[in-house]
């Protein structure tokens, strides 16, 4: 193509960019600032000509730097600034577009007119390098087989790995101390020479000792190491050195300081940029066989080594829009951050270098989901459900209740998907008591009305067992067969079900995840509806779509997740709500008590019990201690039956027991002929017997706090009020703590008790104050963070290496936002500027997403 002359080329184009923004700055300056008052509105110039400039080209590495801290400098309004800090930044602008000058004119770079300006490498006759990911660290300077295994325990395989674990905190050892001025007791850092250096050997106990003398101009300070006989060689006198450590008081007489040394490092003429002493020091955490000093010595190594090799990912407007750091320079600063860096947004990783690497995670990680949601949404459905069926509207008038509005809304979304030309995903939340499975039946309903089998997988073989049993009671007056799949049980009982699955008689089959295992085959099967999701994992779609069953799948969850984690966990599904519980419900009392107040627990559940009512009494059970938990469970019960609830009968049920003796139990239970049940915490999820007011938690400060709303929603399934006590060791306060503030609703009077640790604390005075599932699951977000949340491995949680679930919830939105309208750009990141974020995508997703279709 033949280029006007009237049209510039890049560097001409860029030249007159610089020019015209440079027109205002310059004007500001002059006269020594005598013309600043009358610029108006210099902030907002240079920043949209700046956005501008990234969005219209791709521009080499370091012009997109400068440019970039141009803006930086110019994102607060000037006029807010003291006259002493608008000049200062006036001058550095004058020095970032001295080198943005010099760029335009700069041989090394290509100006091209084509897209994108890219930086000419000089030529090297080498094999090109390989990514990050590719390279072993096992290869790296100074690593081996050996280390390779400790670091391993990190997570680290590669250099990639290697460079993406951050440090955990930081050390500012920047600021030297004179000696003279230490003080004991103090963590400092001083820099000085050795003017003694004498080393000792104890023969009896095989010890080495190396005691120095360092000074400066203003005083001596005494240093002694142990059992580093390396450190004679290298502490010679004469030598300068860097010292961090923690000051005490020396031997009296010879010298007056002595340091008990963390850190040292030699000085010397040629010596490089010190690197654990006399600078922003990162801490890394540390195993049996690795320190944080080898560490740091590994990645000032690796940076060294492979800096030039990062590849850029994130596309350059998106960098812009975000302001976001060039992957290099973020890599750099995190690891080694530069001097005057603010420690405590190093140390809560909010610095401009986390959130870029945090960003990117989140972004790509969205990208995967958001890709993986679109593939969903074009799969055509090779099912046809009739919403005309007759059963539905049999089922709505068998109903002894009126839907809430929330159901209604939720009910309307799930038939609308089904009836689409799409498959259908959709996880349905709500707090426990709103009313999901009926918005189940309605959906398994429309299958089986329109000729397909539905399928009701449960975690545990006592809620399956349950929900059986409620599926009954709706779906056989409609004239549907509902089938119970066991994991044990007699063969021949086991055969028949599976038999009545096969030929497509078992119409809804309910079970645990047997239902998709254990050579069960569906004749027919059009809908999987997944209870409590988060004890699967997130891939159960794929085990069906392997066996061959393309069905649509409802998943429901009474676990209320915090919004941070549904858009991670749950990015690739569409969410409905039950935000709306069923009218006459009144909302649970829940008292935290100790053991002083034990007595006084025991009196409101007597007298709900006398009332004809009945109660849980729970204890808690965790693999570690099983059998004594177990034990005390056990115990509990005989206790009650014997003393404090004699007059009553109790039962027990634990995981233990056989499904028949479980079944028995729940049976007489819900029943009436047992009015105490004491339990380990099977009776989490879904048990349902309205009559059950009281809800008594033993050691209630080993439960989670999710947990112990869940266990809560066992009661208060009905008109009657109903309470939550809540046992806890060392608990306390001034008496029993319960909601509404300071408002007495307890009949009964308190007693004095002690507190529990604070975190424990914490989650149940949040139980105490709300009844919200969703403000509770927040509220257990942010005390427990996101590596503990509900045992995340279990949801099939992806793990970070640098964002924070709680800390980064604004960027994770942001990141979806992103995601989203870049597919909608370029929905298959087939581009050459998105070749790279794809592979990216591909690597670290595509097996635990299973992104098969999307690449």
């Amino acid at each position: 193509m033949i280029r006007r002359s009237s049209e510039p080329n890049p560097p001409e184009q860029f030249q007159q960019w610089l020019n015209r923004v440079a027109r205002p700055i310059e004007f500001a300056t002059r006269d020594a600032f005598a013309h600043l008052p009358t610029v108006k509105n210099l902030n907002c110039f240079v920043s949209s000509q700046v956005m501008q400039a990234l969005s219209d080209r791709v521009y080499p590495r370091a012009v997109e730097a400068a440019l970039l801290q141009l803006r930086e400098l110019f994102l607060v309004d000037q006029q807010r600034l003291r006259a002493e800090d608008q000049q200062r930044r006036l001058q550095e602008a004058m020095v970032i577009l001295g080198v943005l000058r010099k760029a335009v004119h700069d041989p090394v770079l290509a100006w091209q007119e084509s897209e994108p300006i890219v930086v000419r490498e000089p030529v090297i006759n080498e094999a090109p390098s390989r990514a990050w990911w590719e390279q072993p660290i096992r290869f790296a300077k100074g690593v081996g087989p050996k280390r390779t295994s400790l670091l391993q325990r990190f997570g680290i395989e590669t250099v990639e790995d290697a460079l993406w674990t951050v440090p955990w905190r930081y050390e500012d050892r920047s600021v030297m101390t004179p000696i003279g001025q230490l003080v004991p007791g103090v963590q400092a850092s001083i820099c000085g020479t050795i003017v003694r250096s004498e080393a000792k050997r104890a023969r009896s106990r095989r010890l080495t000792i190396l005691d120095i003398v360092v000074e400066d101009s203003t005083g001596r300070l005494q240093a002694v190491f142990f059992n580093q006989p390396f450190l004679e060689q290298l502490f010679t006198v004469g030598t300068s050195l860097m010292l961090t450590g923690r000051m005490v008081t020396g031997a009296q007489g010879w010298v007056a300081m002595k340091m008990e040394v963390a850190q040292y490092e030699v000085v010397g003429a040629e010596a490089e940029a010190p690197l654990h002493v006399g600078r922003i020091v990162p801490v890394y955490h540390e195993t049996k066989g690795w320190t944080s000093r080898q560490m740091r010595a590994l990645m000032k190594g690796l940076l060294d080594a492979h800096a030039v090799e990062a590849r850029e990912v994130l596309p350059v407007p998106l960098r812009a829009r975000c302001r976001l750091l060039p992957i290099q320079q973020a890599i750099q600063d995190v690891h080694f951050p530069q001097a005057g860096t603010d420690g405590g947004q190093l140390d809560r990783g909010l610095t401009p270098a986390h959130r870029r690497l945090a960003f990117e995670e989140l972004f790509v990680l969205q990208l995967a989901l958001a890709s993986r949601q679109r593939v969903m949404k074009e799969e055509v459905k090779e099912l046809s459900f009739n919403p005309k069926t007759p059963l539905l509207g049999k089922l709505d008038r068998s109903l002894p209740f009126q839907l809430t509005e929330a159901q209604e809304r939720v009910r309307r979304e799930i038939l609308s998907d089904m009836t689409s030309r799409k498959p259908m995903n959709r996880l349905v939340q709500g707090d426990v008591g709103s009313g999901k499975t009926i918005v189940a039946v309605q959906a398994m309903v429309l299958a089986c009305g329109s000729g397909y089998q539905a399928a009701l997988m449960a975690p545990t073989e006592i809620l399956a067992e349950q929900h059986y049993r409620t599926m009954k009671g709706f779906l056989e007056p409609l004239g549907l067969s509902v089938a119970l799949v066991r994991g044990g049980g007699r063969t021949a009982a086991r055969k028949t079900i599976r038999e009545q699955v096969a030929s497509g008689t078992a119409q809804v089959v309910i079970g645990t995840h047997a239902v998709i295992q254990q050579g069960v085959t569906f004749a027919k099967l059009g809908l999987v509806v997944v209870d409590e999701q988060h004890r699967f994992g997130v891939l159960q779609r794929k085990t069906l779509i392997e066996k061959g069953y393309k069905p649509d799948v409802l998943v429901l969850t009474a676990t209320p997740i915090p919004r941070t984690l549904a858009m991670t966990v749950y990015g690739d599904l569409d969410v409905s709500v039950i935000d709306q519980m069923p009218p006459g419900r009144k909302p649970v009392r829940t008292f935290l008590m100790n053991d002083g107040q034990r007595g006084r627990a025991y009196q409101i559940v007597r007298d709900e019990l006398r009332s004809g009512r009945q109660a849980y009494v729970v204890y808690p059970l965790v693999e570690e201690s099983e059998k004594t938990d177990l034990q005390a469970a056990m115990q509990g019960a005989e206790q009650l039956q014997a003393e404090e609830l004699a007059e009553f009968r109790v039962g027990l049920l634990h995981g233990r027991m056989k499904s028949e003796e479980k079944e028995q139990v729940m049976a007489s239970y819900k029943k009436g002929e047992i009015q105490v049940l004491v339990s380990t915490t099977v009776v989490e999820v879904g048990v349902d017997v309205p009559n059950a007011t009281v809800m008594m938690i033993e050691h209630a400060e080993r439960f989670g706090l999710a947990q112990l709303h869940q266990l809560r929603g066992r009661v208060g399934r009905s008109g009657h009020q109903s309470y939550c006590l809540l046992m806890a060791s060392l608990v306390g306060g001034n008496g029993v703590t319960g909601q509404r503030g300071n408002t007495p609703l307890s009949p009964y009077p308190a007693t004095p008790a002690t507190h529990p640790p604070s975190a424990a604390r914490e989650r149940l005075e949040a139980l105490v104050r709300s009844t919200d599932g969703f403000v509770i699951a927040e509220e257990d977000l942010r005390i427990r963070g996101p590596g503990e949340f509900f045992g995340l491995r279990q949801w099939g949680m992806p793990e970070f290496r640098v964002a924070n679930l709680v800390r980064d919830a604004d960027m994770l939105q942001q990141a979806r936002q992103e995601a989203v309208a870049l597919l909608r750009q370029d929905p298959q990141l087939k581009a050459p500027v998105h070749r790279a974020l794809r592979e990216t995508m591909l690597r670290r997703w595509e097996t635990k997403l299973d992104l098969g279709s999307v690449s």
